[in-house]
């Protein structure tokens, strides 16, 4: 019977994920997440205290699917690091093609509580993003960049959640493209060239 708890929280979590990605974490009401989930209002309250540590979970959820989802792509794209980065963001445009594509969860939340930074969900959203950033720094630690990987890190942070913004507003793939090619050409500028490696 010890399963029964978690079991039911992740359906409690399942549930909300799916609804405050499509409709907005204000849209959306914890009777509507019970309902989704088949249980009680009170059920749910046995398991989150309140409707913000719920929507911390849900973030919470995403975090390590998402940056998995990166390392996949990264690593099916073939070329050097330069092309494997760019790779990650065509993958981006392709899953934004998707009708049920509504942008990234946690810039999303982040807007909707802009006015709340001290918000659990906002911490759960900055240590993703922070993830994300430590990944991209050893890929280009490991790529023999030197010690600009976290600067350039950074970069691509930018480029990557700019484009995330733009692509959500214009609805057009393409700009998560342009943010690729834009990508690669930041970490081919910073590679050491054939003849510095031979020097080495």
């Amino acid at each position: 019977m010890s399963g029964a708890i978690p079991s039911t929280r992740d359906r409690i979590v399942s549930a909300a994920a799916k609804l405050f990605y499509r409709e907005g974490i204000r849209a959306v009401s914890v009777d509507a997440v019970a309902e989704k989930a088949g249980i009680t209002k009170r059920t749910l309250y046995y398991h989150f205290e309140s409707k913000d540590d719920l929507i911390a979970a849900y973030l919470s959820m995403r975090d390590n699917p998402n940056l998995a989802q990166f390392q996949n792509w990264f690593s099916k794209a073939e070329g050097d690091v330069a092309d494997k980065v760019q790779g990650v963001f065509l993958a981006l445009a392709q899953a934004a093609r998707h009708p049920r594509w509504k942008g990234c969860g946690f810039l999303r939340t982040a807007a909707e509580l802009a006015n709340m930074p001290g918000h659990p969900a906002i911490k759960a959203g900055v240590a993703h993003k922070k993830r994300v950033e430590d990944w991209f720094t050893d890929v280009l630690e490991n790529a023999d960049v030197g010690d600009q990987a976290r600067q350039l890190a950074r970069q691509l942070i930018l480029l990557l959640d700019g484009a995330l913004t733009v692509v959500l507003l214009q609805r057009d793939p393409s700009y998560m493209e342009t943010a690729g090619q834009a990508a690669r050409l930041l970490i081919r500028m910073s590679l050491p060239k054939p003849e510095d490696r031979c020097l080495s």
